[in-house]
Formats: structure tokens, sequence, C-alpha cells
């Protein structure tokens, strides 16, 4: 069964193999710098006790939850873990109040935008050479649920941001 939790300093390692298997930009030190700065934000998928997949979001100004990255490991692709990861994060911006979300994706990651769409995120805008080959980036949103007061007053308590250390998602998902 796979679980969605959160990030632990033991995950590092896990993170970087699948961040350098997933994108062909990568910066090692931006993970742990999120935790610091984010640690609810920051949610793992793990499958017997390994991690297969991660979600990293935060909020930014205008009443908006940014996804910075979702990725999952090569041989989980295409089972779901990701859309269980947008889910997971999306419920930690609800519980912000945070009318949407937003995300980058290459121009060229047909696979992921397919994705993005199911789970209900509109092509926006192309922002030009937003990657640092040049290449461009789809920027996409999301209106969170107008049903996010139900989901805070009939949902326990230890699902809200940083009342425990370590919690599963998958059972409000």
């Amino acid at each position: 069964m796979v679980i969605i939790r959160y990030f632990e300093p033991s995950d590092f390692t896990e993170i970087l193999e699948i961040e350098s298997e997933a994108f062909s930009e990568h910066n090692p030190l931006l993970y742990m710098n999120f935790y610091e700065m984010n640690n609810d934000g920051f949610l793992v998928a793990e499958y017997n006790e390994y991690v297969i997949g991660f979600v990293v979001g935060y909020e930014i100004p205008s009443n908006e939850g940014r996804i910075f990255s979702l990725a999952v490991k090569e041989g989980f692709r295409s089972m779901g873990i990701g859309a269980k990861l947008i889910k997971a994060i999306n419920r930690i911006f609800i519980t912000r109040f945070l009318q949407y979300a937003s995300l980058e994706v290459r121009l060229t990651n047909k696979r992921a935008q397919s994705l993005y769409k199911r789970m209900g995120f509109v092509p926006c805008w192309v922002q030009h050479g937003y990657y640092s080959d040049g290449e461009d980036g789809v920027v996409m949103k999301k209106r969170l649920t107008p049903y996010s007061q139900h989901f805070l007053n009939n949902t326990s308590k230890n699902v809200l941001p940083g009342k425990i250390s370590k919690i599963y998602l998958d059972r409000f998902i």
C-alpha cells in the first residue's frame, strides 16, 4: 500500500535519486532548504518503507499554493501516485484557506500536462524561456474546492499541518 506522509530528513537520499532521475535541472540543497523553511509542504509517497515519489508546495502571497516540484520514481509512474501526491498537497493548501493551486510544467511534457488536467488544472499561459535550457513552461492553475470549509469541519484535527510529526494523508484523499 502506498502512503503519503510528511518528508523526514532520512528521506533526503531517496528524494535526490528520484529528483535526478526525473529532472534535467537539479539542485540538491534546494530540497533541504524547502524542508527547513516549509516542512509541512513537503510530502513523500512511500511503498514498503521506500520513498517512491514526492511533492513540494508552498504558499505565495496571492492566496495561492504553488506546487514547486512533483516526481515519481520511474518504475512507479502511471499508477496514480502523482495524483495522490497532488490531492494531498491540495488538502494542505485548503487547510490554509488558499483559493488556487498553481504550477509550471515543460511545454514538451505532455504526460505531466495530461495528469494535471485530469486533476483539474487549466493551462493559463506560456512562460517563454522559463527553464534554464530555454524551454518554455506552461503555467497551470486550479481553483481549490469551494467545499474547503466542509473538509475542515469533517476531518480529524490530526490532519492539520504541524499537529503531529508523521501523518498518513491517504486516509483523507
